[in-house]
């Protein structure tokens, strides 16, 4: 048996011993991979991938697969992996470019093909090297960052603290649902400081990784290697830090680093799914930091925002044909998050695709029933809570809170009120969701809002805008 390998090289031919490395790598990373991703994901998404070529004067090794949308899938789930597994077989190998197959037909040559996968070796492990917090994904740039009303402040201070100098505020922290794009702005700053700053230290890394990174030094009696890691970083940027708290040992280092970073005039950037007012858990001295640089939220996007995101996403796929209408009714429904929102459009592309049928309503319909179904009954009395909130920028924690200050009583009300105009919940459980309130107070708020409402157009405009908002 044999398989085909591109020989091409920048006009020029590589004899199968040159390739013989690359290619043998190349079987170990893929006996490897199906070791990591399991036989189902294998089968079904990577075994498709097919070693195209490599360059050797970039170090890049091009990966190929049959559709633009594998292509786009393998590059989100699989991209850093794969780079990390060929940097440790090849140091000659810096980079992995994976792309939907071409139609150009470059030199070939035979060379034996790789066993089966019921033929394959053992895999043998792969060592990936353990500072891997600074990898940063080129497809998360601020080029294709589209910018609303909903993320416009959090963007231009990713923008601002990304440019040379001092930083005018520091930290930066971000705050929002997920899925909204703060780890998008993340990766987008990352990249431009290091374009505009050549070899700057940039660390990115997860809450959950710098716990664990600090817990395996403390067990290693090795400490001063992961303090010096973080404290060199010229940017430093820790996603979703929510998930350190109560951790009493990594928030105490948290904060020394906090403090080592800003000190020096370095750039941290900090993120969590909540303000820093709503994080619990968290030791006041943090809080009392984060809230001394610049805190940005990042809201749910409204349908403008959302019908810009997937035009922006269809502009890197020409071969697909979406009717303005579909795009208008994908952006009108699916009102969660951003995330949700572009993999819904990919499932519609790819069945299209699959069962060569025109993308249609009915054909969207049809494709996406359990999740359309799903947003019908998304709207939370928790999502109400928040959005009143920050409406009338009280803390979420006073929904649930026994004040009875104006400030405080009036939005807890309007909550209630919203919560039985858009929710199945009887007036009972809407009750225990605001603090293990009797029905007779979730009854009073509604009469009480309802009465207001006939006479105070300023209330009755913000039950209005806040009806919108929660249902677009």
């Amino acid at each position: 048996m044999t398989r085909k390998v591109s020989s091409e090289n920048n006009g020029g031919k590589m004899d199968a011993l040159e390739m013989a490395p690359i290619t043998a790598a190349w079987q170990t990373i893929r006996a490897n991979l199906r070791q990591e991703s399991g036989g189902r994901t294998f089968d079904n998404w990577l075994k498709p991938i097919a070693l195209e070529s490599f360059e050797t004067d970039s170090g890049t090794v091009l990966l190929t697969l049959p559709s633009e949308f594998m292509a786009t899938w393998v590059e989100t789930h699989y991209a850093t992996w794969l780079r990390h597994a060929w940097r440790a077989m090849l140091p000659q190998v810096r980079d992995v470019a994976i792309r939907a197959g071409s139609d150009a037909r470059p030199v070939m040559f035979l060379v034996p093909d790789a066993p089966s996968e019921e033929e394959a070796p053992p895999a043998t492990p792969i060592e990936v090297p353990a500072d891997t917090g600074s990898l940063l994904e080129p497809r998360l740039s601020f080029d294709n960052f589209v910018v609303g009303k909903a993320n416009e402040v959090a963007y231009n201070a990713a923008r601002s603290l990304a440019e040379g100098g001092r930083p005018a505020f520091n930290p930066l922290f971000l705050h929002g649902q997920t899925g909204l794009g703060k780890t998008h702005l993340m990766h987008a700053l990352g990249q431009e400081f290091r374009r505009r700053q050549p070899g700057a230290h940039v660390l990115y890394m997860s809450a959950e990784k710098f716990m664990f990174e600090f817990v395996t030094a403390m067990r290693a009696k090795d400490t001063l290697s992961f303090k010096a890691k973080l404290r060199s970083a010229d940017l430093l940027m820790i996603d979703d830090v929510q998930f350190i708290a109560g951790k009493d040992s990594t928030q105490e280092e948290f904060f020394h680093t906090m403090n080592e970073i800003i000190s020096a005039g370095r750039r941290l950037v900090i993120t969590a799914d909540r303000s820093p007012q709503d994080l619990e858990g968290i030791e006041s001295r943090i809080l009392s930091r984060l809230r001394g640089g610049l805190v940005a939220d990042v809201n749910p996007a409204d349908f403008e925002l959302r019908f810009n995101i997937i035009a922006k996403k269809l502009e890197g796929m020409p071969q697909a044909r979406v009717p303005q209408d579909v795009m208008m009714f994908l952006a009108k429904r699916i009102a969660s998050n951003v995330r949700e929102l572009e993999g819904a459009l990919h499932r519609v592309i790819a069945y299209a695709t699959l069962t060569g049928k025109a993308i249609t309503l009915e054909f969207v319909a049809e494709t996406l029933a359990d999740l359309l179904r799903a947003h019908q009954r998304r709207i939370t009395i928790d999502e109400i809570q928040r959005r009143v909130s920050d409406h009338y920028r009280i803390r979420h924690s006073e929904m649930l809170s026994a004040r009875r200050a104006r400030e405080v009583a009036r939005p807890r009300q309007v909550a209630m009120y919203i919560a039985k105009q858009l929710t199945p919940r009887s007036l009972p459980e809407i009750g225990r969701r605001f603090g293990g309130r009797d029905h007779t107070t979730v009854i009073h708020a509604i009469k009480q809002i309802e009465k207001l409402r006939a006479i105070d157009a300023e209330l009755d405009s913000d039950v209005r805008l806040l009806l919108r908002q929660l249902e677009s």
